[in-house]
């Protein structure tokens, strides 16, 4: 593949996956800087790598595939172990044409959910992530995760369960 195709097919994925790539590794680091710089390395790594790309997958499931162990390796590294991850979480889900009392209440709750959301260990929150947020089949996950589509179910159950009680807890 000659170097104008690959950064044809990486400005493409960048234009199409970009932010979806960024909010993904924001549910990783939690950190909004962090998470730039690790999506900017993972369309790096997509360019080196794309001659591995043989199509066994669409491209958007090896361009997570990817990204997820890319933020994997990341929250192993010395680096993260490091540093202190303190900030707020970003609302994903902005309101749409809702009277201002409404919009108040409904960015309460989404606030609500993405922090309990961010709250859940790493196994639970790249589940809920990908499945729910990103609109995944759990086939497709457990292809990007190495991990079992009847882990991953149960994940999502235990996620559920978890985020329940997080939010009735709160509500207290």
């Amino acid at each position: 593949m000659d170097e104008h195709n690959k950064e044809d097919i990486v400005d493409h994925l960048i234009d199409v996956y970009g932010d979806r790539i960024l909010h993904m590794a924001y549910t990783y680091v939690k950190n909004e800087a962090t998470a730039e710089d690790l999506t900017q390395d993972v369309f790096i790594k997509c360019y080196e790598k794309l001659d591995q790309f043989h199509g066994r997958s669409s491209l958007k499931t090896w361009l997570y595939c990817v990204a997820a162990n890319h933020f994997r390796d990341y929250l192993k590294s010395w680096h993260h172990r490091k540093v202190s991850l303190n900030e707020k979480v970003l609302s994903y889900f902005p309101s749409q044409n809702r009277n201002v009392e409404e919009t108040v209440v409904a960015r309460d709750d989404e606030q609500q959910l993405s922090e309990a959301v961010m709250a859940l260990p790493v196994k639970y929150r790249e589940v809920v992530f990908l499945h729910y947020y990103e609109e995944l089949p759990l086939a497709d996950v457990s292809r990007m995760t190495g991990v079992n589509t009847n882990t991953l179910k149960t994940r999502l159950t235990r996620a559920r369960q978890l985020l329940k009680e997080m939010i009735s807890e709160e509500e207290k």
